[in-house]
C-alpha cells in the first residue's frame, strides 16, 4: 500500500492545518493508521492513530486536545485536523499503516511498514 501524506505548509501559531493520508488501495480500510512526525535532529515520535473502523483513536500526550484524527475509508483517506499550531509543532509529518499492530506498540515506529513521504509543517511565530 502506496501512502501519500498532504496538507502541510507555513502557519502562524494559533492557526490550523489539516493533514490528509491517502492510500493506494482499499485494502487501507482494514489498517490502523498513524501519525508520526520528526523535528530536526529528533528522533520519529507519535502523535495520533485511529483503528481500522476509527472505533478507537490515540493522542499523544502532549497534544492536550489539539489535534484530532479520523478516517474516511470509502474515500482511503486518514485526516489529522491540528488547530492552536505551536512552534514546537514544527515538523515532517509522516502517516503509516499497519494491519497487525497491536494496542501496546502503536507508539513505536517500529512496527509499520507502510510509510507516506511525509509533509513539511512550519509554524512561525
Amino acid at each position: 500500500v502506496q501512502l501519500q501524506a498532504s496538507g502541510g505548509g507555513l502557519v502562524q501559531a494559533g492557526g490550523s492545518l489539516r493533514l490528509s493520508c491517502a492510500a493506494s488501495r482499499k485494502i487501507f480500510g482494514r489498517y490502523t493508521s498513524v501519525w508520526f512526525r520528526q523535528a530536526p535532529e529528533k528522533e520519529r515520535e507519535f502523535v495520533a492513530a485511529i483503528t481500522w473502523n476509527g472505533g478507537y483513536t490515540y493522542y499523544a500526550d502532549f497534544l492536550k486536545g489539539r489535534f484530532t484524527i479520523s478516517r474516511d475509508n470509502a474515500k482511503n483517506t486518514v485526516n489529522l485536523q491540528m488547530n492552536n499550531l505551536k512552534l514546537e509543532d514544527t515538523a515532517v509529518y509522516y502517516c503509516a499503516g499497519s494491519s497487525s499492530v497491536i494496542t501496546s506498540q502503536i507508539r513505536y515506529p517500529r512496527n509499520y511498514a507502510n510509510w507516506g513521504q511525509g509533509t513539511q509543517v512550519t509554524v512561525s511565530s
